[in-house]
């Protein structure tokens, strides 16, 4: 695993920066800081501490909000918390740190790195900067995917211009995806001299190769997520500069870890979300259990990775799901007669912190080929989405897992066998929806808002009979940005549908 390859003292300057980082402070206006003259940092002591950052905003509050919404996880009736998931009654309140850490930690950052020169001229940061365009990428696609328009090309300047104005939501993908390009052109017109950030890479520890395959599997998931827009052109003719470039997708899970260990503030962030260094649970463990609906779902199609997603209950020795509700039965539904969330999950503190999976970018390929964006037909797709599958498996401990995995989706269920499914789009979405069961699971409710699939996942009862389809800006930045912040009110969180819908 990468995770060996860290230094102790690696590890120990990471949780230390990400106390002070870049003069971070609560708010990303800093009126009265230069971003291109700091006092304190250089690109190898802040791109680290963006990366981590930008991974516990991925592992906690995007993944427990994404599992909620497709109904992976539930809420026993012993527990009063998570009352919002079933009532869908999201405020400018609610999940907040998804835009203010983007802006206020990750991208003020980044831009850092992106900005920083070497005043001796001794360095060359350039690799620095084409992973920090890379991390911006991804995030400004999950931006947009969750709020719509957001700040761009005006956002990041701090001081220079504390109330950016907001750009639209088409045109910010395009502009991303263009940056993705450009990243992936820089990579491989690198000066010779360009300083390699080796372990101060907590993702991928220096391997541009594979900057550039993550680079190319960011832009082909936002390609793919433009497919219900009718713009085949522009889509098949990205995919082309993509393969022109040569480096292809990630061939193994994207990944942090900058030595995550078994202590107070340095455990890995999803399991740390669940388990204390002593071992115990924390109450979130204990108010996170499956779903009914997931639960049977992976029991009608005989799915060994239900093992290893949730635990059996502690009561009975049975894998048993809740429905999402506030108004539950108080016998058999309490966290104890439920099953938590699993061992596949939650390895240890030192486990790997998923950025994209190998699974997710196949199926991803896979949903590309069956909509012709890329070549192969129905026998590519169809090894695309078993090998998807398959990487699941192996991703998440499945004992025998390739052997697991055949026997699986050999058994001719609809939405389980390639052949016996008469709707692939149907398959590769339901699939991937058990695969991102735990990790980039904000993906599979972008997803269902997208295609409609999975489309057996009920509603609450206490719900308003339609779910999600984005986020609310802060009310925090309606003060801050008042006349840039577009107008909303509470339906917008179920009517104003993304773009690409």
């Amino acid at each position: 695993m990468r995770k060996n390859r860290i230094k102790i003292s690696t590890m120990l300057l990471l949780f230390t920066l990400a106390l002070v980082s870049v003069n971070c402070s609560d708010d990303f206006l800093d009126v009265n800081e230069n971003p291109n003259d700091p006092s304190i940092s250089t690109p190898s002591l802040t791109l680290p501490v963006a990366q981590q950052s930008f991974a516990e905003l991925n592992a906690r509050t995007m993944t427990y909000l994404g599992n909620m919404l497709v109904v992976n996880w539930a809420t026993p009736s012993n527990w009063s918390a998570n009352s919002i998931y079933s009532r869908y009654d999201f405020s400018a309140d609610d999940f907040a740190n998804i835009f203010e850490t983007s802006y206020v930690g990750i991208f003020k950052d980044l831009t850092y790195v992106e900005n920083y020169t070497d005043a001796s001229g001794a360095v060359d940061y350039s690799n620095y900067q084409v992973i920090s365009k890379i991390i911006k990428g991804f995030q400004y696609q999950l931006l947009v995917d969750l709020y719509g328009d957001v700040p761009y090309t005006e956002a990041n300047q701090r001081g220079d211009n504390p109330t950016p104005a907001y750009d639209d939501a088409e045109t910010i993908y395009k502009a991303v995806i263009d940056d993705l390009g450009l990243a992936v052109d820089m990579i491989t017109n690198a000066p010779e001299n360009a300083e390699n950030p080796g372990d101060q890479d907590i993702i991928y520890y220096g391997h541009m190769e594979e900057w550039a395959q993550f680079a190319n599997s960011i832009k082909l998931r936002m390609l793919v997520r433009l497919s219900n827009t009718g713009q085949d052109s522009y889509i098949t003719s990205e995919i082309a500069k993509i393969d022109a470039n040569g480096y292809g997708y990630i061939t193994s899970s994207t990944v942090a870890n900058p030595g995550y260990s078994n202590s107070a503030n340095k455990q890995s962030p999803f399991y740390d979300y669940f388990v204390q260094p002593s071992g115990a649970q924390t109450n979130r463990q204990d108010y996170t259990v499956a779903s009914e609906t997931t639960i049977e779902f992976l029991s009608e199609t005989s799915d060994p990775r239900m093992a290893r997603l949730y635990k059996p209950s502690a009561s009975g020795g049975a894998f048993k799901g809740a429905v999402q509700s506030t108004v539950l039965p108080g016998t058999g539904f309490t966290s104890e007669d439920l099953s938590k969330v699993g061992p596949g999950l939650l390895v240890s503190a030192e486990q790997d912190q998923i950025i994209m999976s190998l699974s997710e970018i196949l199926f991803i390929q896979a949903e590309a080929t069956v909509r012709g964006y890329l070549p192969g037909g129905d026998t590519a797709a169809k090894a695309l989405y078993e090998a998807a599958i398959e990487a699941s498996f192996l991703q998440l401990g499945v004992a025998d897992a390739i052997a697991e995995a055949e026997a699986y989706y050999d058994q001719g269920t609809q939405n389980v066998s390639w052949d016996s499914s008469t709707n692939k789009i149907e398959a590769i979405m339901t699939q991937k929806w058990i695969a991102l069961n735990g990790t980039s699971s904000i993906e599979s409710w972008i997803d269902l808002t997208r295609t409609g699939y999975p489309d057996f996942l009920p509603l609450p009862e206490e719900s308003p009979g339609v779910r999600p389809v984005r986020l609310l800006y802060p009310a925090s930045e309606r003060s801050r940005n008042a006349n840039n912040v577009p107008q909303q009110s509470g339906d917008d969180v179920f009517t104003d549908d993304p773009f690409w819908r």
